[in-house]
């Protein structure tokens, strides 16, 4: 088994897990008492079954074989050393005299089974083909046992199915050849252990069963494939010869095998699952998407039905919505549909300057203007000029600024700060805020004659909290993309994950959604970010108040989903688990998804 052993004294430490922790600290999974090793001084991650070994501080370095490192492929024989701690890196046990010996005599040895999961785990590095892994997984075993045959039965959903089915010539077997006893697989599901039939006809438990004597079976073995406690399938090789029966010491070989390709293959099918959600998700996201804007719900429809319209006409727009809603994204989506999308987008933030520095970053200035101007700028207006100038929280605007924005939308033109010469303009304008311009016209602080100039077209944008089931579309959407951008390998979100977000009001919207999602990538541990993650508590998760049918009818719609998704889209196993009938799922993803990517079983 893999395992680093600290020398002298010969102490073994076992690795199980795919990121192992190393240092003094005891909370560590492997904890070295040696003043000169850091609290955590590595950690050690199973990656594509490879032995990774990075350190955590250059404070604390490491050394593979003489040679300072930061990150090291570990290969079995390695010596590491950390601090004055040194420690060998055995990718399976080293064999002993009598092992030798007798692994020359023996078809197979343990030695020999570590070796072929070497051999595996090799090509687990080199392909991304799942169906050719797994097949060379029943190859070897095939191999390591002498069988004529062998089948991999991996868990889905509620039944075993056959994944892979390979004969001694290393060929599939045809799906309509595929025999094997029903008895015995089922013996191994319910003790989780492993059973061997060495003469299947002559035996008294399993003479009887029918499917031992249709078969005729000659010799069995059926070993279980668990980690971290759960049952991913089972591994069940055959001989049909009388003179090749299997022994006590092939199977102990075997589930050697067994146990350690369990983790490898937990490897696999997380790679799997990562692809099958990946496509998933972009089929979901096809039937939600608006250019580079994601919603399904009935308010950001109609947004999207609204920036169709006004897009290919020159009118000013003002958009409104709370911090972090997207306003700047409408925007853009407006300026790539409109004629002059070929044109410049310009947007600037009008809360974010100092009013001193706003007008010259509007109008441009002439070179000696004022302290600091050195040279002739061109303002926004300017840059702008053919395209699409996009001001942002337009209420933060200064009063006196507001006269010359008036001005210079009225007139087309601007004058630049120092110079009397007016420079004419072509822009399509486009404003947006989250100020309530109305109360901020009654009270003086903004321009009843620039809010009509701004406002001939209005688009509202609903807060996150008013869009239903969008918020886990967002977040699906999110953990991908940022997976991707922080090299991480996320699969996706947990139920757990799931249910907290549909459940969190988000002040800050989404954007306070994409933050939270960049720190739970950061920070996650396992393959999935969990609710924990996101480090929502029970004091930030608050209850929406809508009338009593919306509730109703929100409810039903993001808990359908929520079985959905925990179910893989499995619709058969949806209904079931709620206890209704199909139609009712098949009617609900007609009206709430209009999508057809889930499974039909």
């Amino acid at each position: 088994m893999p395992s680093l052993i600290l020398e002298p004294g010969g102490r073994s430490f076992f690795i199980g897990r795919t990121l192992t922790s190393i240092g003094h600290d005891r909370e560590n999974d492997i904890s070295l008492e040696d003043p000169e090793v850091g609290p955590t001084h590595a950690i050690l991650k199973l990656d594509a079954g490879r032995f990774i070994l990075v350190d955590q501080s250059r404070s604390f370095p490491i050394l593979v074989n003489g040679r300072k490192t930061r990150k090291h492929v570990l290969e079995h024989g390695d010596q590491v050393q950390m601090g004055s701690s040194q420690l060998r890196f055995n990718l399976w046990d080293e064999p002993s005299q009598s092992l030798e010996i007798t692994a020359a005599e023996e078809p197979a040895s343990e030695l020999a089974a570590y070796q072929r999961l070497a051999n595996f785990s090799e090509r687990l590095t080199e392909s991304d083909d799942i169906d050719s892994l797994l097949e060379a997984l029943m190859d070897e075993v095939i191999d390591l046992t002498g069988a004529n045959k062998g089948f991999l039965l991996l868990n889905s959903g509620d039944e075993l199915k056959v994944k892979t089915a390979r004969n001694i010539n290393r060929e599939t077997i045809d799906s309509s050849q595929v025999h094997m006893s029903d008895s015995i697989v089922q013996q191994v599901l319910e003790s989780r252990g492993a059973v061997i039939v060495s003469d299947a006809l002559n035996d008294t438990l399993f003479c009887a069963s029918a499917s031992v004597v249709q078969l005729r079976l000659c010799s069995v073995m059926c070993v279980p494939l668990i980690f971290g406690g759960t049952l991913l399938g089972v591994l069940y090789v055959g001989n049909d010869n009388v003179v090749n029966l299997f022994e006590q010491a092939t199977l102990d070989i075997l589930s050697v095998f067994a146990s350690q390709a369990s983790l490898l293959m937990t490897q696999i099918l997380r790679r799997e699952q990562l692809a099958d959600d990946n496509a998933r998700l972009r089929i979901e996201l096809e039937g939600s998407r608006y250019g580079a804007l994601i919603g399904d719900n009935e308010s950001m429809r109609k947004v999207f039905t609204r920036v169709e319209k006004v897009a290919k006409t020159n009118i000013n727009i003002l958009i409104r919505g709370e911090t972090g809603t997207g306003k700047e994204l409408i925007a853009r989506e407006i300026h790539r549909r409109s004629p002059r999308c070929e044109g410049p987008f310009v947007a600037i933030n009008c809360g974010a300057l100092p009013e001193s520095l706003m007008e010259s970053a509007l109008f441009g200035h002439r070179r000696g203007a004022f302290t600091g101007a050195i040279d002739d700028k061109v303002g926004c207006f300017q840059a702008a000029n053919g395209g699409t100038l996009f001001l942002d929280e337009i209420g933060e605007m200064p009063a006196r600024l507001q006269v010359k924005l008036l001005r210079a939308i009225q007139e087309r033109q601007v004058t630049r700060v120092g110079d009397s010469k007016p420079r004419d303009i072509d822009i399509r304008l486009l404003t947006a805020t989250h100020v309530n311009l109305e109360k901020a016209i009654e009270e003086g602080a903004f321009r009843e004659d620039l809010y009509y100039r701004i406002n001939v077209v209005n688009i509202e944008l609903p807060a996150l909290k008013n869009r239903g089931a969008d918020v886990v579309l967002l977040a699906k959407h999110f953990t991908q993309q940022l997976a991707k951008e922080y090299d991480r390998r996320i699969t996706g979100l947990s139920a757990g994950a799931i249910r907290v977000i549909s459940q969190h009001a988000w002040p800050g919207n989404i954007r306070e959604l994409q933050n939270r999602l960049k720190k739970a990538i950061v920070l996650a541990e396992g393959p999935q970010i969990q609710g924990e993650d996101l480090d929502l508590t029970p004091d930030t998760i608050t209850a929406r108040v809508m009338p009593l049918s919306d509730a109703k009818e929100d409810f039903q719609r993001r808990y359908i989903d929520q079985v959905l998704e925990m179910n893989r889209g499995n619709r058969t196993k949806t209904a079931r688990d709620l206890g209704v009938d199909p139609r009712t799922i098949f009617r609900h993803l007609e009206k709430h998804r209009n999508t057809g990517h889930f499974d039909e079983t």
